[in-house]
């Protein structure tokens, strides 16, 4: 399976407990692919590790943390007035919406060797 929007950034802690760790920012267009994404990356960790969903201290063998926001961005022109010392700012038109979704997922050394495998991911 080959993942297009999430790139892993990947930690492990002194327990073995790894976690890897994506954000992606996407236009409007994006969005639906994006979940998607995320989706069939989270049904096969369910349908791989099906009673391991959960906190390690729990008995778990992988949570994850998926969280989202949609900002809009305004260009700023800015410009120095040299003679009263001060920053003139204009607003500009905003710009189209865009999607920012975070995923951490963590588990097990074997459920971090499977998640590699089955994605690619380093």
């Amino acid at each position: 399976m080959t993942l297009n929007y999430l790139d892993f950034d990947y930690s492990e802690d002194a327990d073995g407990m790894g976690t890897f760790d994506a954000m992606a920012s996407v236009s409007p267009a994006q969005v639906p692919a994006l979940h998607a994404e995320i989706a069939q990356l989270l049904a096969w960790a369910h349908a791989q590790f099906p009673d391991g969903h959960g906190p390690q201290e729990d008995g778990g063998q992988w949570q994850y943390d998926l969280q989202g926001v949609q900002e809009v961005s305004t260009p700023l022109a800015l410009d120095f007035d040299a003679v009263s010392g001060c920053i003139n700012c204009t607003a500009g038109a905003a710009s189209t919406p865009r999607t920012t979704i975070t995923l951490s997922i963590s588990g097990s050394a074997d459920f971090c060797e499977a998640l590699r495998e089955a994605f690619g991911v380093e």
